[in-house]
């Protein structure tokens, strides 16, 4: 008989591991799932994380982890701080494209003057409307007590009708004959989010996301404020016990969390993007809560487990191209990690025992 026992303490072996264990099951089992679609599950599988790297075609690949991996790292960074705490935005898609909205808003409020201080303001109002778009969720729970996780995702259906208006209306390029969008800021050399050293992909966007990894580590490491945010995670009583307040840290976190996110939507629409569309959002917020566990809600292991999962969505796009699989397959393979994520974790508190429980 197979059983789950307690552990008395957590397993520091498995806590390491269990991001490798996940990684590895589900390239086992997406390789199966290659193969039930009628593909070679070894050459999908070297595709998706060899090629990228490595591959003839790696020189324009490699500046894409970046692209891809700035926005996923910048947010779930965002998000780790709350999780710590025990305080759950799922709607940094949410934020995201507010984020966004509000940058690509002042730019097209400028067009087409010229001026250094149009990118800065951009920053600014991205960061802004990500982070009230966070509060909603954290005023209603501080008060009144609703929950946080409902409230976030409920949003993020009311910013996608938001994009959309905005897409058709407000910001609809008047040059576009008709079709839905804005301006392409790409064109707009004042509101353009370029690389900061060319063909590299390092843009702001990144450059903001690294530093968002080092301040985390500080915040956390370092200062009381980080220690307040593991205390409550950790032991909530013993945080009540210390003086921390939980409407601050909850708004602290929600606001933090939103803020990145907004900042992370304005970067890549004056960059990667480089429009508002109705199909704007890529779902960069949501699947930066993978990121944020596969990196253990650790500043570092964000910054890997961003990479990696930007390495999954260039060689997913390549799959696509030169092997013919859908693009569903590559959403249900990085959902595995998720899904084989979580089931490993088990083990950090359970140990697997064989036979029947003992009196």
């Amino acid at each position: 008989m197979l059983r789950l026992e307690k552990r008395r303490q957590p397993s520091q072996v498995f806590a390491y591991l269990t991001p490798l264990l996940a990684v590895l099951a589900t390239m086992i089992f997406g390789g199966l799932l290659f193969a039930a679609l009628g593909k070679d599950p070894l050459d999908a599988i070297r595709t998706i994380f060899w090629d990228p790297l490595f591959g003839e075609h790696a020189f324009y690949y490699r500046p894409q982890l970046l692209v891809k991996g700035g926005p996923l790292i910048l947010i779930a960074i965002g998000l780790s701080l709350g999780f710590r705490a025990g305080i759950w935005n799922i709607g940094a898609e949410g934020q995201y494209i507010l984020g966004a909205l509000g940058g690509a808003a002042v730019a097209l409020a400028f067009y087409p003057q010229a001026g250094w201080y149009i990118f800065p303001l951009m920053i600014l109002a991205g960061a802004i409307c990500g982070l009230v778009w966070a509060l909603i969720p954290g005023v209603l729970k501080v008060a009144f007590g609703t929950n946080e996780i409902l409230v976030s995702l409920m949003l993020v259906y009311v910013a996608e009708q938001l994009l959309a208006s905005m897409s058709l209306g407000l910001l609809k390029n008047p040059e576009g004959f008709g079709f839905p969008g804005s301006r392409n800021l790409q064109q707009y050399p004042s509101a353009h989010n370029a690389d900061i050293i060319a063909n590299t992909g390092l843009h702001w966007g990144v450059a903001a996301a690294l530093i968002a990894v080092i301040f985390a580590y500080i915040l956390l490491t370092r200062h009381q404020l980080g220690y307040h945010i593991r205390l409550t995670g950790e032991a909530p009583r013993a945080a009540k016990f210390a003086g921390v307040s939980p409407a601050r840290l909850i708004l602290f976190c929600l606001g933090t969390s939103g803020a990145l996110a907004g900042l992370a939507g304005m970067f890549e629409v004056a960059g990667p993007a480089g429009q508002v569309s109705v199909d704007f959002n890529s779902g960069y917020g949501f699947t930066a809560i993978i990121v944020a566990f596969l990196g253990r809600l650790h500043p570092i292991g964000i910054l890997l487990a961003g990479l990696l999962m930007a390495l999954t969505y260039i060689g997913g796009e390549i799959t696509q191209s030169s092997m013919g699989l859908p693009a569903a397959a590559i959403q249900v393979f990085q959902g595995m990690l998720l899904f084989f994520l979580l089931a490993v974790d088990v083990l950090t508190n359970y140990r697997v025992r064989f036979g029947a429980q003992t009196a």
